[in-house]
């Protein structure tokens, strides 16, 4: 989000925050949660698509609400209320194309009128048939969602969707590229809409309706940068009583602040020396090398965990408490207290739904592993899909191999010689050596990784460690 954006955001939150009225509030954040959907989609060269891919997101939302929700069990009575109210705000963006202000409401020229009628009424007509479809095409369902980000985070099926979408528009299909296709905020979107169907199939989705669904999936607050919530969470927080006004405002107020001076301070001057891929082959001193691998390792935490207070703060004017996804992951002794404090909820995510029952799987399966290959497979396959969950690059699969071998080597290490360590380890100035020893070495090993994150090919990052230390 721009800095505009933002300020503009953050005002509406705060209004917004001052209705008392729970219905009211829920079905006002809903309408403004479905604006934001359009207008924080970036502006795509691909016609019409910057309108198209977030009406897909609220047809995905809506046809996921009605096959996690029990058939008894639905909440109708606000469905229609919520589904007038998206179809309203569909309209409004629509008809802005003919009053000559579209480019103050999305960024994108939308449809003409007819198209975005057509539209609605297909997304009406999806919801009808989701909801005769038995409870087992949730599976089916979920396979759909991974199928779709599968395609849009690797490269070739993204330029090869984009030449597709490019000839049925009739534009320069030379000018295709998997840049084209940027969905603003699936990555997340997709996890939480897995999430509900994961606990709908294991008896522990609570029963929600349409309007409060929705809010789950697309608040506004969280759409690009988490954190990933969960929904019963979100549910309580949100029907919790507000709080004093002056409360809410006052630690909102704060924590945006601080965000805004984290992402557009500090992690905006630390990017004019930060690794990317333009300068990767520019450095020639191995010192500067480090010093660039440093800046670009500081630059991501405070971007990142700039735009999650930037959300919470958000969130706390609206009266909702959303859960933290940073704990200064830099300051833990090992890779694990790192992984267990830098963004929180996605590893909690994929340690609910991923890490857990693999790990369940393979101790009560026939075949009999030993532990330390049980937690090598598991911490492996976990950190790979940790890393493509980011995009489907060999770059990204590295990141993620790396981070796994370093978790599965730190509880090596800890199986056999922490209990030494710690009858070592008797006085204040032992314990703060070990300490300092650990948050220097996890330090150091996270930022060689982000070698692997920023830049775009494997020779690319060998070349820059090579640098790192003393080669080339």
């Amino acid at each position: 989000m721009s800095l505009i954006s933002i300020i503009i955001l953050s005002s509406i939150a705060l209004l917004t925050g001052m209705i008392s009225h729970s219905s009211w509030r829920k079905y006002l954040i809903m309408g403004l949660s479905v604006f934001a959907l359009y207008a924080l989609q970036p502006s795509l060269p691909i016609r019409y698509l910057g309108f198209w891919l977030p009406t897909t997101t609220l047809a995905i939302t809506i046809v996921s609400w009605i096959l996690t929700g029990q058939k008894d069990n639905r909440k109708w009575s606000d469905s229609w209320i919520a589904v007038i109210i998206m179809a309203g705000v569909i309209f409004v963006i629509g008809i802005s194309r003919y009053s000559g202000t579209f480019s103050y409401i999305i960024p994108s020229l939308p449809p003409q009128i007819f198209q975005i009628i057509i539209a609605i009424f297909v997304i009406i007509i999806a919801a009808a048939f989701a909801i005769k479809l038995p409870w087992s095409a949730s599976s089916y369902w979920l396979f759909f969602l991974v199928g779709v980000f599968v395609l849009i985070k690797t490269p070739f099926f993204a330029n090869s969707l984009s030449l597709g979408l490019r000839n049925l528009n009739q534009q320069s299909t030379e000018l295709a590229s998997s840049l084209d296709i940027r969905w603003l905020g699936f990555s997340y979107i997709a996890f939480r809409i897995i999430h509900t169907i994961r606990d709908r199939q294991t008896g522990r989705m609570p029963v929600v309706g349409l309007a409060e669904y929705i809010n789950y999936v697309i608040f506004f607050p969280t759409l690009t940068a988490g954190p990933i919530d969960r929904l019963d969470h979100f549910v309580k927080t949100f029907n919790s009583p507000l709080m004093d006004r002056l409360e809410i405002m006052g630690e909102g107020g704060k924590r945006i602040a601080l965000g805004l001076f984290k992402k557009f301070v500090v992690a905006d001057i630390l990017a004019i020396i930060a690794l990317n891929s333009t300068n990767a082959l520019q450095i020639r001193w191995t010192g500067w090398m480090w010093v660039s691998l440093y800046a670009y390792a500081l630059q991501i935490f405070f971007d990142f965990s700039g735009y999650t207070d930037i959300a919470i703060g958000m969130g706390r004017l609206l009266g909702m408490k959303l859960p933290e996804n940073f704990s200064s992951p830099y300051l833990k002794p090992n890779l694990t207290q790192f992984w267990n404090n830098w963004h929180m909820t996605l590893t909690q995510w994929f340690r609910a739904y991923f890490f857990n029952p693999l790990t369940r799987s393979l101790r009560s399966g026939k075949r009999v592993w030993s532990m330390p290959m049980i937690i090598l497979v598991t911490q492996l396959s976990t950190m790979v899909l940790i890393g493509l969950w980011h995009g489907v690059t060999l770059n990204f699969v590295l990141w993620g191999a790396w981070h796994g071998l370093g978790l599965f080597v730190h509880n090596r290490w800890s199986s056999t010689f922490n209990v030494r360590i710690q009858n070592w380890a008797t006085d204040s100035i032992k314990k703060f050596l070990v300490n300092g020893m650990g948050i220097l070495l996890t330090f150091n090993f996270v930022a060689i990784g982000w070698v692997f994150f920023v830049l775009p090919s494997p020779a690319l990052s060998w070349h820059v460690i090579q640098k790192l230390f003393g080669g080339v």
